[in-house]
């Protein structure tokens, strides 16, 4: 992905003032580092997934999604063989879950309560990233970087359903419970919707001034997208009409969104170790309440739903390794053992 380059810290942002009295808390919801768990061990990461009614988070980890107690932070187990695992997917009502993994352009589907293997499905395009479940179709579908298509399985069997051609190459996507699902297409700035039923692609939503965009949210009572940008915005989207209907600031490389109803605030996690956090005071206003100081490289997080804790993760990097042809720019490497969870609470 763009963003995953990691980059040089920088200068932290401040809490922004001017928090509306009328609509918004009138202070910051007081999110601050309540736990940090030491996990160490070797490979990089990616998406985090929060299973809030089975009180399990997942961590993909290069070749295997590790998983853990969501409220005691405790080891539960893993699921191996997942070379260049991105997300999962979970589907409770088949006690089924799918990863998407990248290197090996398959699916492992497992079995959510022993975290058992139970098969591997070969997807229609190289390198399946954002995975979800779509409960109106009864689909898991991948969205493949390299491939610039979805592959569209049926959860219950295991079968490709189809292929969906996409505009380019495809970031994080969410549904809408309703048949529709909105994929951000990164190197077009725009999104692209799917009919998950049909399986085609009905519009194509230009997101300027939003550029590069990686992490997307959605507020089902609202009909709002929330979509994380290269260019330092959080850009609020009408579902109905594609429609931005305006941008929230936030840090430098993004890489995950979230939204949490129950409280009415969207959250941005970025790479330069902020996490900004913006009230919805109407469907098309909303506050910066506050940004956090996490850590550098923590750009991904899940939110949990019961508690309403953040999960992040992150880790210490040294410098690059020198140039080479087949690397002419290599990436930072990360320190061995200095891979942490963070988990912010209010």
């Amino acid at each position: 992905m763009i963003r995953r380059a990691l980059f040089a810290v920088t200068a932290l942002l401040a809490t922004l003032p001017g928090v509306s009295r009328a609509k918004s808390p009138t202070s910051g919801p007081g999110y601050h580092l309540v736990k940090k768990l030491a996990i160490g061990g070797e490979g990089g990461w990616d998406y985090l997934t929060v299973d809030g009614a089975a009180r399990r988070l997942y961590v993909s980890r290069s070749t295997r999604v590790q998983v853990f107690d969501a409220d005691s932070g405790a080891p539960v187990g893993e699921i191996p063989n997942t070379a260049g695992v991105h997300g999962v997917a979970l589907v409770r009502e088949l006690d089924r879950g799918f990863t998407s993994n990248g290197r090996a352009s398959t699916v492992t589907v497992f079995e959510l309560k022993s975290l058992k293997t139970l098969s591997e499905i070969k997807t229609t395009g190289e390198n399946p990233d954002a995975i979800l479940y779509d409960a109106a179709s009864r689909r898991v579908f991948t969205f493949n970087g390299r491939g610039g298509n979805a592959t569209a399985i049926d959860a219950a069997t295991g079968a490709v359903a189809g292929t969906v051609s996409l505009d380019g190459k495809p970031e994080f996507a969410v549904a809408d419970g309703k048949g529709r699902i909105f994929v951000n297409i990164e190197d077009k700035s725009v999104i692209d919707v799917i009919d998950s039923q049909k399986l085609s692609v009905e519009k194509h939503w230009p997101l300027a001034p939003c550029e590069e965009p990686s992490g997307m949210a959605f507020d089902e009572k609202n009909r709002r997208l929330f979509v994380g940008c290269s260019n330092k915005m959080m850009a609020v989207v009408d579902s109905g009409s594609g429609r931005v209907v305006t941008t929230v600031p936030i840090g430098e490389h993004v890489d995950a969104n979230a939204f949490d109803p129950a409280a009415a605030l969207a959250f941005a996690s970025c790479g330069d170790g902020t996490l900004t956090v913006a009230h919805e005071d109407s469907p098309d206003k909303f506050t910066v309440v506050q940004n956090v100081e996490t850590q550098r490289s923590a750009r991904t997080m899940a939110l949990d739903p019961k508690t309403h804790n953040v999960f992040l993760a992150a880790a210490q990097f040294g410098p690059p390794p020198s140039p080479t042809p087949d690397q002419p720019r290599p990436r930072p490497v990360m320190v061995p053992g200095s891979f942490v969870l963070l988990i912010f609470g209010k």
